[in-house]
């Protein structure tokens, strides 16, 4: 098997109209807002490969699929008073031979972070450690919402990777990222 970590960009709302509609209206508000150009925007997966196993790790809606997919810890969307309902729950997902959803849509990738065994252990042994902020908000004052970026930023800075080196695609921004690193530091000894 072939060791290591890969990093997957996944265009925002790949698959689904609904997200990427309001993908492009957060854009465009962020950016009047920052007197920028508007970015293409990206959400970020893993795929872990240890001698365990392969595993993907991913933050997904709680509600978007039945049967085992390696749920290891859940938070709210939008507000802690609406994490009650299923319908705003989000999953953090370590999936033993799991599958990242619309990979066919990545760009620029798989980018390949790291070949080395205990670096990947170290990252699966980390993804139920992760804060289950609520997503979509900066409820850990980092300047930035906590989402499915801030996760893979989290991991990748907790497990020692060099998530400064790390790139995304041509013009492209992942709202979020910042927050995880931030939140990693805080946390590092």
């Amino acid at each position: 098997m072939d060791t290591g970590v890969d990093l997957y960009w996944l265009p925002l709302g790949a698959g689904g109209h609904s997200v990427r509609l309001n993908g492009r209206v957060f854009e465009a508000v962020a950016a009047g807002l920052a007197r920028r150009a508007r970015c293409d925007l990206y959400h970020a997966g893993l795929e872990v490969n240890a001698p365990e196993g392969r595993f993907v790790i991913e933050m997904t809606p709680a509600w978007a699929g039945d049967g085992e997919r390696g749920v290891v810890a859940e938070g709210a969307v939008g507000t802690r008073a609406a994490g009650r309902l299923r319908l705003f729950r989000y999953e953090v997902r370590r999936w033993r031979d799991g599958v990242i959803p619309d990979v066919d849509e990545a760009v620029d990738s798989p980018r390949r972070l790291s070949d080395d065994a205990e670096r990947a252990r170290r990252l699966l042994e980390l993804v139920p450690q992760v804060p289950t902020a609520v997503w979509g908000r900066d409820e850990l004052r980092t300047g930035e919402m906590w989402n499915s970026n801030s996760l893979v930023s989290w991991l990748l800075a907790r497990s020692g990777l060099d998530v400064g080196a790390v790139e995304l695609p041509a013009g492209g921004r992942a709202p979020g990222w910042r927050a995880g690193i931030v939140v990693a530091r805080r946390q590092s000894p």
